[in-house]
């Protein structure tokens, strides 16, 4: 394997953590700890095989492991807000806002599907894979993260019911 493949890999696994844990310091712990692990495994990588694939199901049993840890109460150094992007309207970025919080309301096996799918443009046999799970899986995962996504995205986008108090 070759270090400079990997390299071409960062900022697919930087946008695959980001979406998946939500804050950028967390997204790069994890980036940083997938490396880590690849680098201390590289005899277990196939040759001729999907870098990526691989990369992410590390990525991905990373985060596993991380949600049945108890976390670490910790405080943010840096008080900056992160900047999303997105297009000059002001809908455009309240409406990246809601996607995003919707997102983040899936369960981490609908989330996880639905962010290789549709950020990272994998295939569902390559998500098979990465995850470690049947294709069967992977399309009854993303059709139901899908519908949750639908449905989180119209309960907010309902207009609330007010009336007239004299």
């Amino acid at each position: 394997m070759d270090s400079r493949a990997i390299l071409a890999e960062l900022p697919r696994l930087r946008r695959y953590a980001r979406a998946l844990v939500g804050s950028r310091e967390a997204a790069d712990d994890l980036v940083q700890d997938t490396l880590e692990r690849a680098w201390s495994r590289v005899a277990q990588w196939q040759a001729g095989s999907d870098l990526r694939s691989w990369l992410l199901a590390i990525m991905h049993n990373l985060r596993i492991d991380q949600m049945r840890r108890p976390a670490l109460a910790v405080s943010p150094l840096d008080e900056e807000a992160v900047e999303v992007p997105a297009r000059a309207t002001q809908t455009d970025l309240i409406e990246l806002g809601e996607l995003e919080a919707a997102v983040s309301c899936l369960p981490e096996e609908q989330r996880a599907v639905l962010l290789l799918v549709a950020l990272e443009d994998m295939s569902y046999a390559q998500v098979a894979a990465t995850l470690n799970i049947p294709a069967g899986t992977v399309m009854s995962r993303l059709a139901r993260g899908r519908e949750r996504l639908r449905g989180i995205l119209d309960a907010r986008s309902k207009p609330a019911q007010l009336r007239v108090v004299r």
